[in-house]
């Protein structure tokens, strides 16, 4: 018991020292609610914490200051904001804080999304950028992208022949799998192969830890403590993760690579380990800690925004009928949407635009955190201080958004945002050194597959459900989906 009363002996000294610090430096600070002793501002946050954050910048501002255990982050709320930091400073906003369930699934944060910044991060993300993510490589899986979508199509075909209800999240989910562990691995996994639970519920449980208020990670000397028990399922997770992909790079280390005509993520990986050609420290936890970067955020992120559209078009049918007269005319009604097809599909490009901007699939992006001591706007930002940008709150500025909480793709009509990480009203993948190297790819595979659904099939909500009665609501993670899966009934529409 003696080292539980010396861990809150040090608590409680921390907080009274970052009090006595507060009250000097009180004046240059950002505005923020008012935090409770010791815990800070753990009690304003519920389910959905993009969501409180939002509504709290409203009363306090778009640079406003909130603390976590002893922990001060600095939530931006306002296109302006996020280009200080994602752009202007860029340079120091660059890293990751600490981050507990990457350590244990990633390998002591050697992956790409969770990386601490510097040399190894730089070269690492570099070379995923060039082997793994570049548009000659995501061209080599054009083919097999096509195949995989026309299963898709052709399994959502006999259930409409059948009359039967879809579960539409449940499908596409099951799509962006087997599309990622065919780029990946070279092949698809059933549930069976990765872990009694299933390969879709350890994505989840992982992206729901990558998310959750650690509170391990903002009382000094609690995390030992494990109170949550959180510690004991990452290091779970990490187990599971560690075992399957060991199985799959001595799989690939066995067979020879030079056979196949396209080489898949391992092969890549395991070749420039081979060769020695990385010119930086890479072994095969640096292959494992990627590779469960690549799934994660690959498998969910695609699935959710597709999710989220179908959503929203079956909520709004002049908008479905205006993308499917779009889809009639470029493509027309005896094929099915190609890759070709994408650049000319510019209702379409709206849509997806509009998906994103009233349904981030990350809200709050992933935390920033400061390498030295910075000022934005005129407030002192001390170094190792954490940077939460949230862009919930900027799609729904009413001074950025006319009409925010509506549906409407035609609002991009008659502008240029561009959601590339160009332009800071719109940040699907964030910007700067830390924008998502996987854009490209996710942007090809939403469309295509928002696309080809729209095209193929028309969709109504079962049971004589109005449009009206669809649940909306969030289920916040490092992914943000619906939190109810959605179902429909598809009735196929093409002369094919």
């Amino acid at each position: 018991m003696a080292w539980i009363w010396a861990a809150l002996s040090a608590i409680l000294f921390l907080y009274l020292l970052q009090e006595l610090l507060s009250q000097l430096k009180k004046k240059k600070q950002p505005p923020g609610p008012k935090g409770l002793p010791i815990l800070g501002h753990f009690h304003l946050l519920g389910k959905n914490p993009h969501q409180d954050l939002h509504r709290l910048s409203q009363k306090h501002g778009p640079i406003m200051l909130i603390r976590f255990g002893f922990v001060p982050t600095y939530v931006i709320s306002s296109p302006a904001g996020a280009e200080l930091i994602l752009k202007t400073h860029d340079s120091v906003f660059a890293s990751r804080p600490p981050h507990e369930a990457s350590k244990y699934i990633c390998h002591e944060q050697k992956n790409i999304t969770f990386g601490r910044y510097g040399p190894y991060w730089r070269d690492m993300r570099k070379l995923c950028t060039l082997e793994l993510l570049s548009s000659h490589k995501i061209s080599q899986f054009q083919a097999m992208r096509k195949a995989e979508i026309a299963l898709f199509v052709r399994s959502l075909k006999e259930l409409a022949e059948k009359r039967e209800t879809v579960d539409v999240s449940k499908r596409v989910a099951g799509l962006s799998a087997d599309m990622i562990c065919q780029m990946v691995f070279g092949r698809k996994y059933e549930d069976k192969d990765f872990d009694e639970n299933g390969f879709k519920a350890v994505v989840m449980e992982t992206l729901e830890l990558g998310a959750v208020l650690n509170l391990g990670e903002y009382f000094p000397y609690i995390g030992m403590l494990d109170l949550q028990g959180l510690t004991r399922r990452m290091k779970r997770l990490g187990r599971i993760f560690d075992s399957f992909l060991e199985k799959i790079i001595d799989d690939h280390v066995e067979k020879r690579p030079e056979k196949k005509a396209t080489l898949d993520f391992v092969d890549t990986m395991m070749g420039i380990l081979d060769s020695g050609k990385a010119g930086f420290e890479f072994d095969r936890r640096h292959v494992k800690a990627v590779l469960v970067d690549m799934i994660v955020a690959g498998m969910d992120t695609s699935a959710t925004v597709v999710e989220w559209a179908m959503s929203e078009l079956i909520r709004h049918p002049h908008v479905m009928k205006k993308l499917q007269k779009e889809l009639e005319t470029v493509v027309g009604m005896d094929q099915m949407v190609e890759e070709s097809h994408l650049e000319k599909l510019e209702y379409l490009e709206m849509v997806v635009k509009e998906t994103m901007r009233i349904h981030p699939v990350a809200p709050l992006l992933l935390p920033h955190e400061s390498m030295k001591d910075c000022v934005i706007d005129g407030y002192p930002i001390p170094k190792n201080s954490r940077v939460i940008v949230n862009t919930y709150a900027i799609g729904r500025d009413p001074k950025v958004w006319p009409n925010p909480e509506k549906f409407s793709p035609e609002r991009f009509l008659d502008n240029n945002v561009d959601m590339r990480g160009r332009d800071f009203r719109l940040l699907p993948f964030g910007a700067g050194r830390r924008g998502c190297p996987g854009m490209q790819l996710g942007l090809i595979v939403v469309r295509l597959v928002i696309g080809q659904m729209a095209h193929c099939f028309d969709w109504e909500l079962p049971n004589g459900m109005l449009a009206s009665e669809l649940d909306m609501e969030d289920h916040f993670g490092s992914v943000t989906c619906r939190n109810k899966h959605l179902l429909a009934n598809p009735t196929y529409r093409l002369h094919i």
